[in-house]
């Protein structure tokens, strides 16, 4: 019997700190739900560059979406252009039927309204046709960053119908066709004009809408990935929490069932006071 040095109550310390620690690990990643570097260095780094390509697509998608967004406000714009042009259409054609001076007169004011209207939307930096700032119709590449990495961008070409927009090889340009003070109702070929127009606007319009499908199909690649990316990020640094409940259980037993058994291992060296009593 030794009384200086007490083996089994070191022992049974030994393995109590040694639960101890491990129960508070376990309540560690309980309580954040992830791993700490220390548990897996190399899935944490790995990790890491997954949860910045997560990061980075994210906002690319948001990018595509604000894209996407952009392109529905232009063909909404380039819609009500395509209904002035008919209408316009629709006015030449009155004026050349049975109809008094002052008919003309009338009907080339709705005309010029029109005129101006499409003007209004399209004309220069003031242009009523903007997103966020950006004039819609000015033929100006929109260069969009889709992808979380530096190559992954795409350039986007809205409407052409700045003033100098040509809508035939015959020279007539969109800023011919509003000018109320060169084009007007009578003009020589009128009808023939606004019907060229209106093909060109419808043209465009396809264009953009060829543009908008790419768009979307990237959206939904792009939240296909970011899902995906996600489910192997989770994979390597979220806690399995049925397991490590179960770790927890284990190394809460453990703990205090050392405890119990230290108190019983300190009562051994009183078996020595007993000697010496007796």
């Amino acid at each position: 019997m030794r009384i200086n040095n007490n083996t089994a109550a070191f022992n049974v310390w030994s393995s109590y700190s040694a639960n101890t620690t491990k129960l508070q690990e376990s309540m560690s990643r309980l309580s954040t739900g992830v791993i700490k570097n220390t548990d897996d260095p190399a899935g944490v780094g790995i990790s890491e560059n997954m949860r910045s390509d997560i990061k980075g697509t994210a906002m690319a998608r948001n990018n595509t979406e604000n894209a996407i967004s952009m392109m529905q406000t232009a063909d909404a714009w380039a819609q009500k252009i395509s209904d002035m042009l008919n209408r316009m259409k629709s006015l030449a054609i009155e004026s050349k039927g049975i109809t008094s001076d002052a008919d003309k007169t009338n009907i080339n004011a709705e005309f010029k309204a029109m005129q101006e209207e499409i003007r209004r939307i399209t004309d220069g930096d003031t242009a009523a046709a903007q997103f966020n700032g950006e004039n819609l119709f000015d033929a100006t590449a929109k260069n969009i960053q889709v992808g979380s990495k530096d190559s992954q961008a795409v350039d986007v070409k809205l409407a052409n119908l700045k003033a100098t927009a040509e809508t035939s090889t015959g020279g007539m340009t969109i800023g011919s066709l509003t000018s109320n003070t060169s084009f007007s109702v009578t003009s020589a070929s009128a009808i023939a004009h606004l019907d060229t127009a209106i093909n060109y606007v419808s043209n465009e319009r396809a264009q953009m809408a060829a543009q908008q499908n790419r768009l979307s199909q990237t959206r939904d690649g792009l939240l296909a990935y970011e899902d995906n990316l996600t489910s192997a990020e989770s994979k390597v640094r979220d806690v399995d929490m049925a397991r490590e409940t179960t770790n927890f259980s284990k190394y809460q037993v453990l703990t205090n069932t050392a405890n119990a058994m230290l108190a019983q291992a300190n009562k051994l060296s009183q078996g020595v006071q007993q000697l010496l009593n007796f």
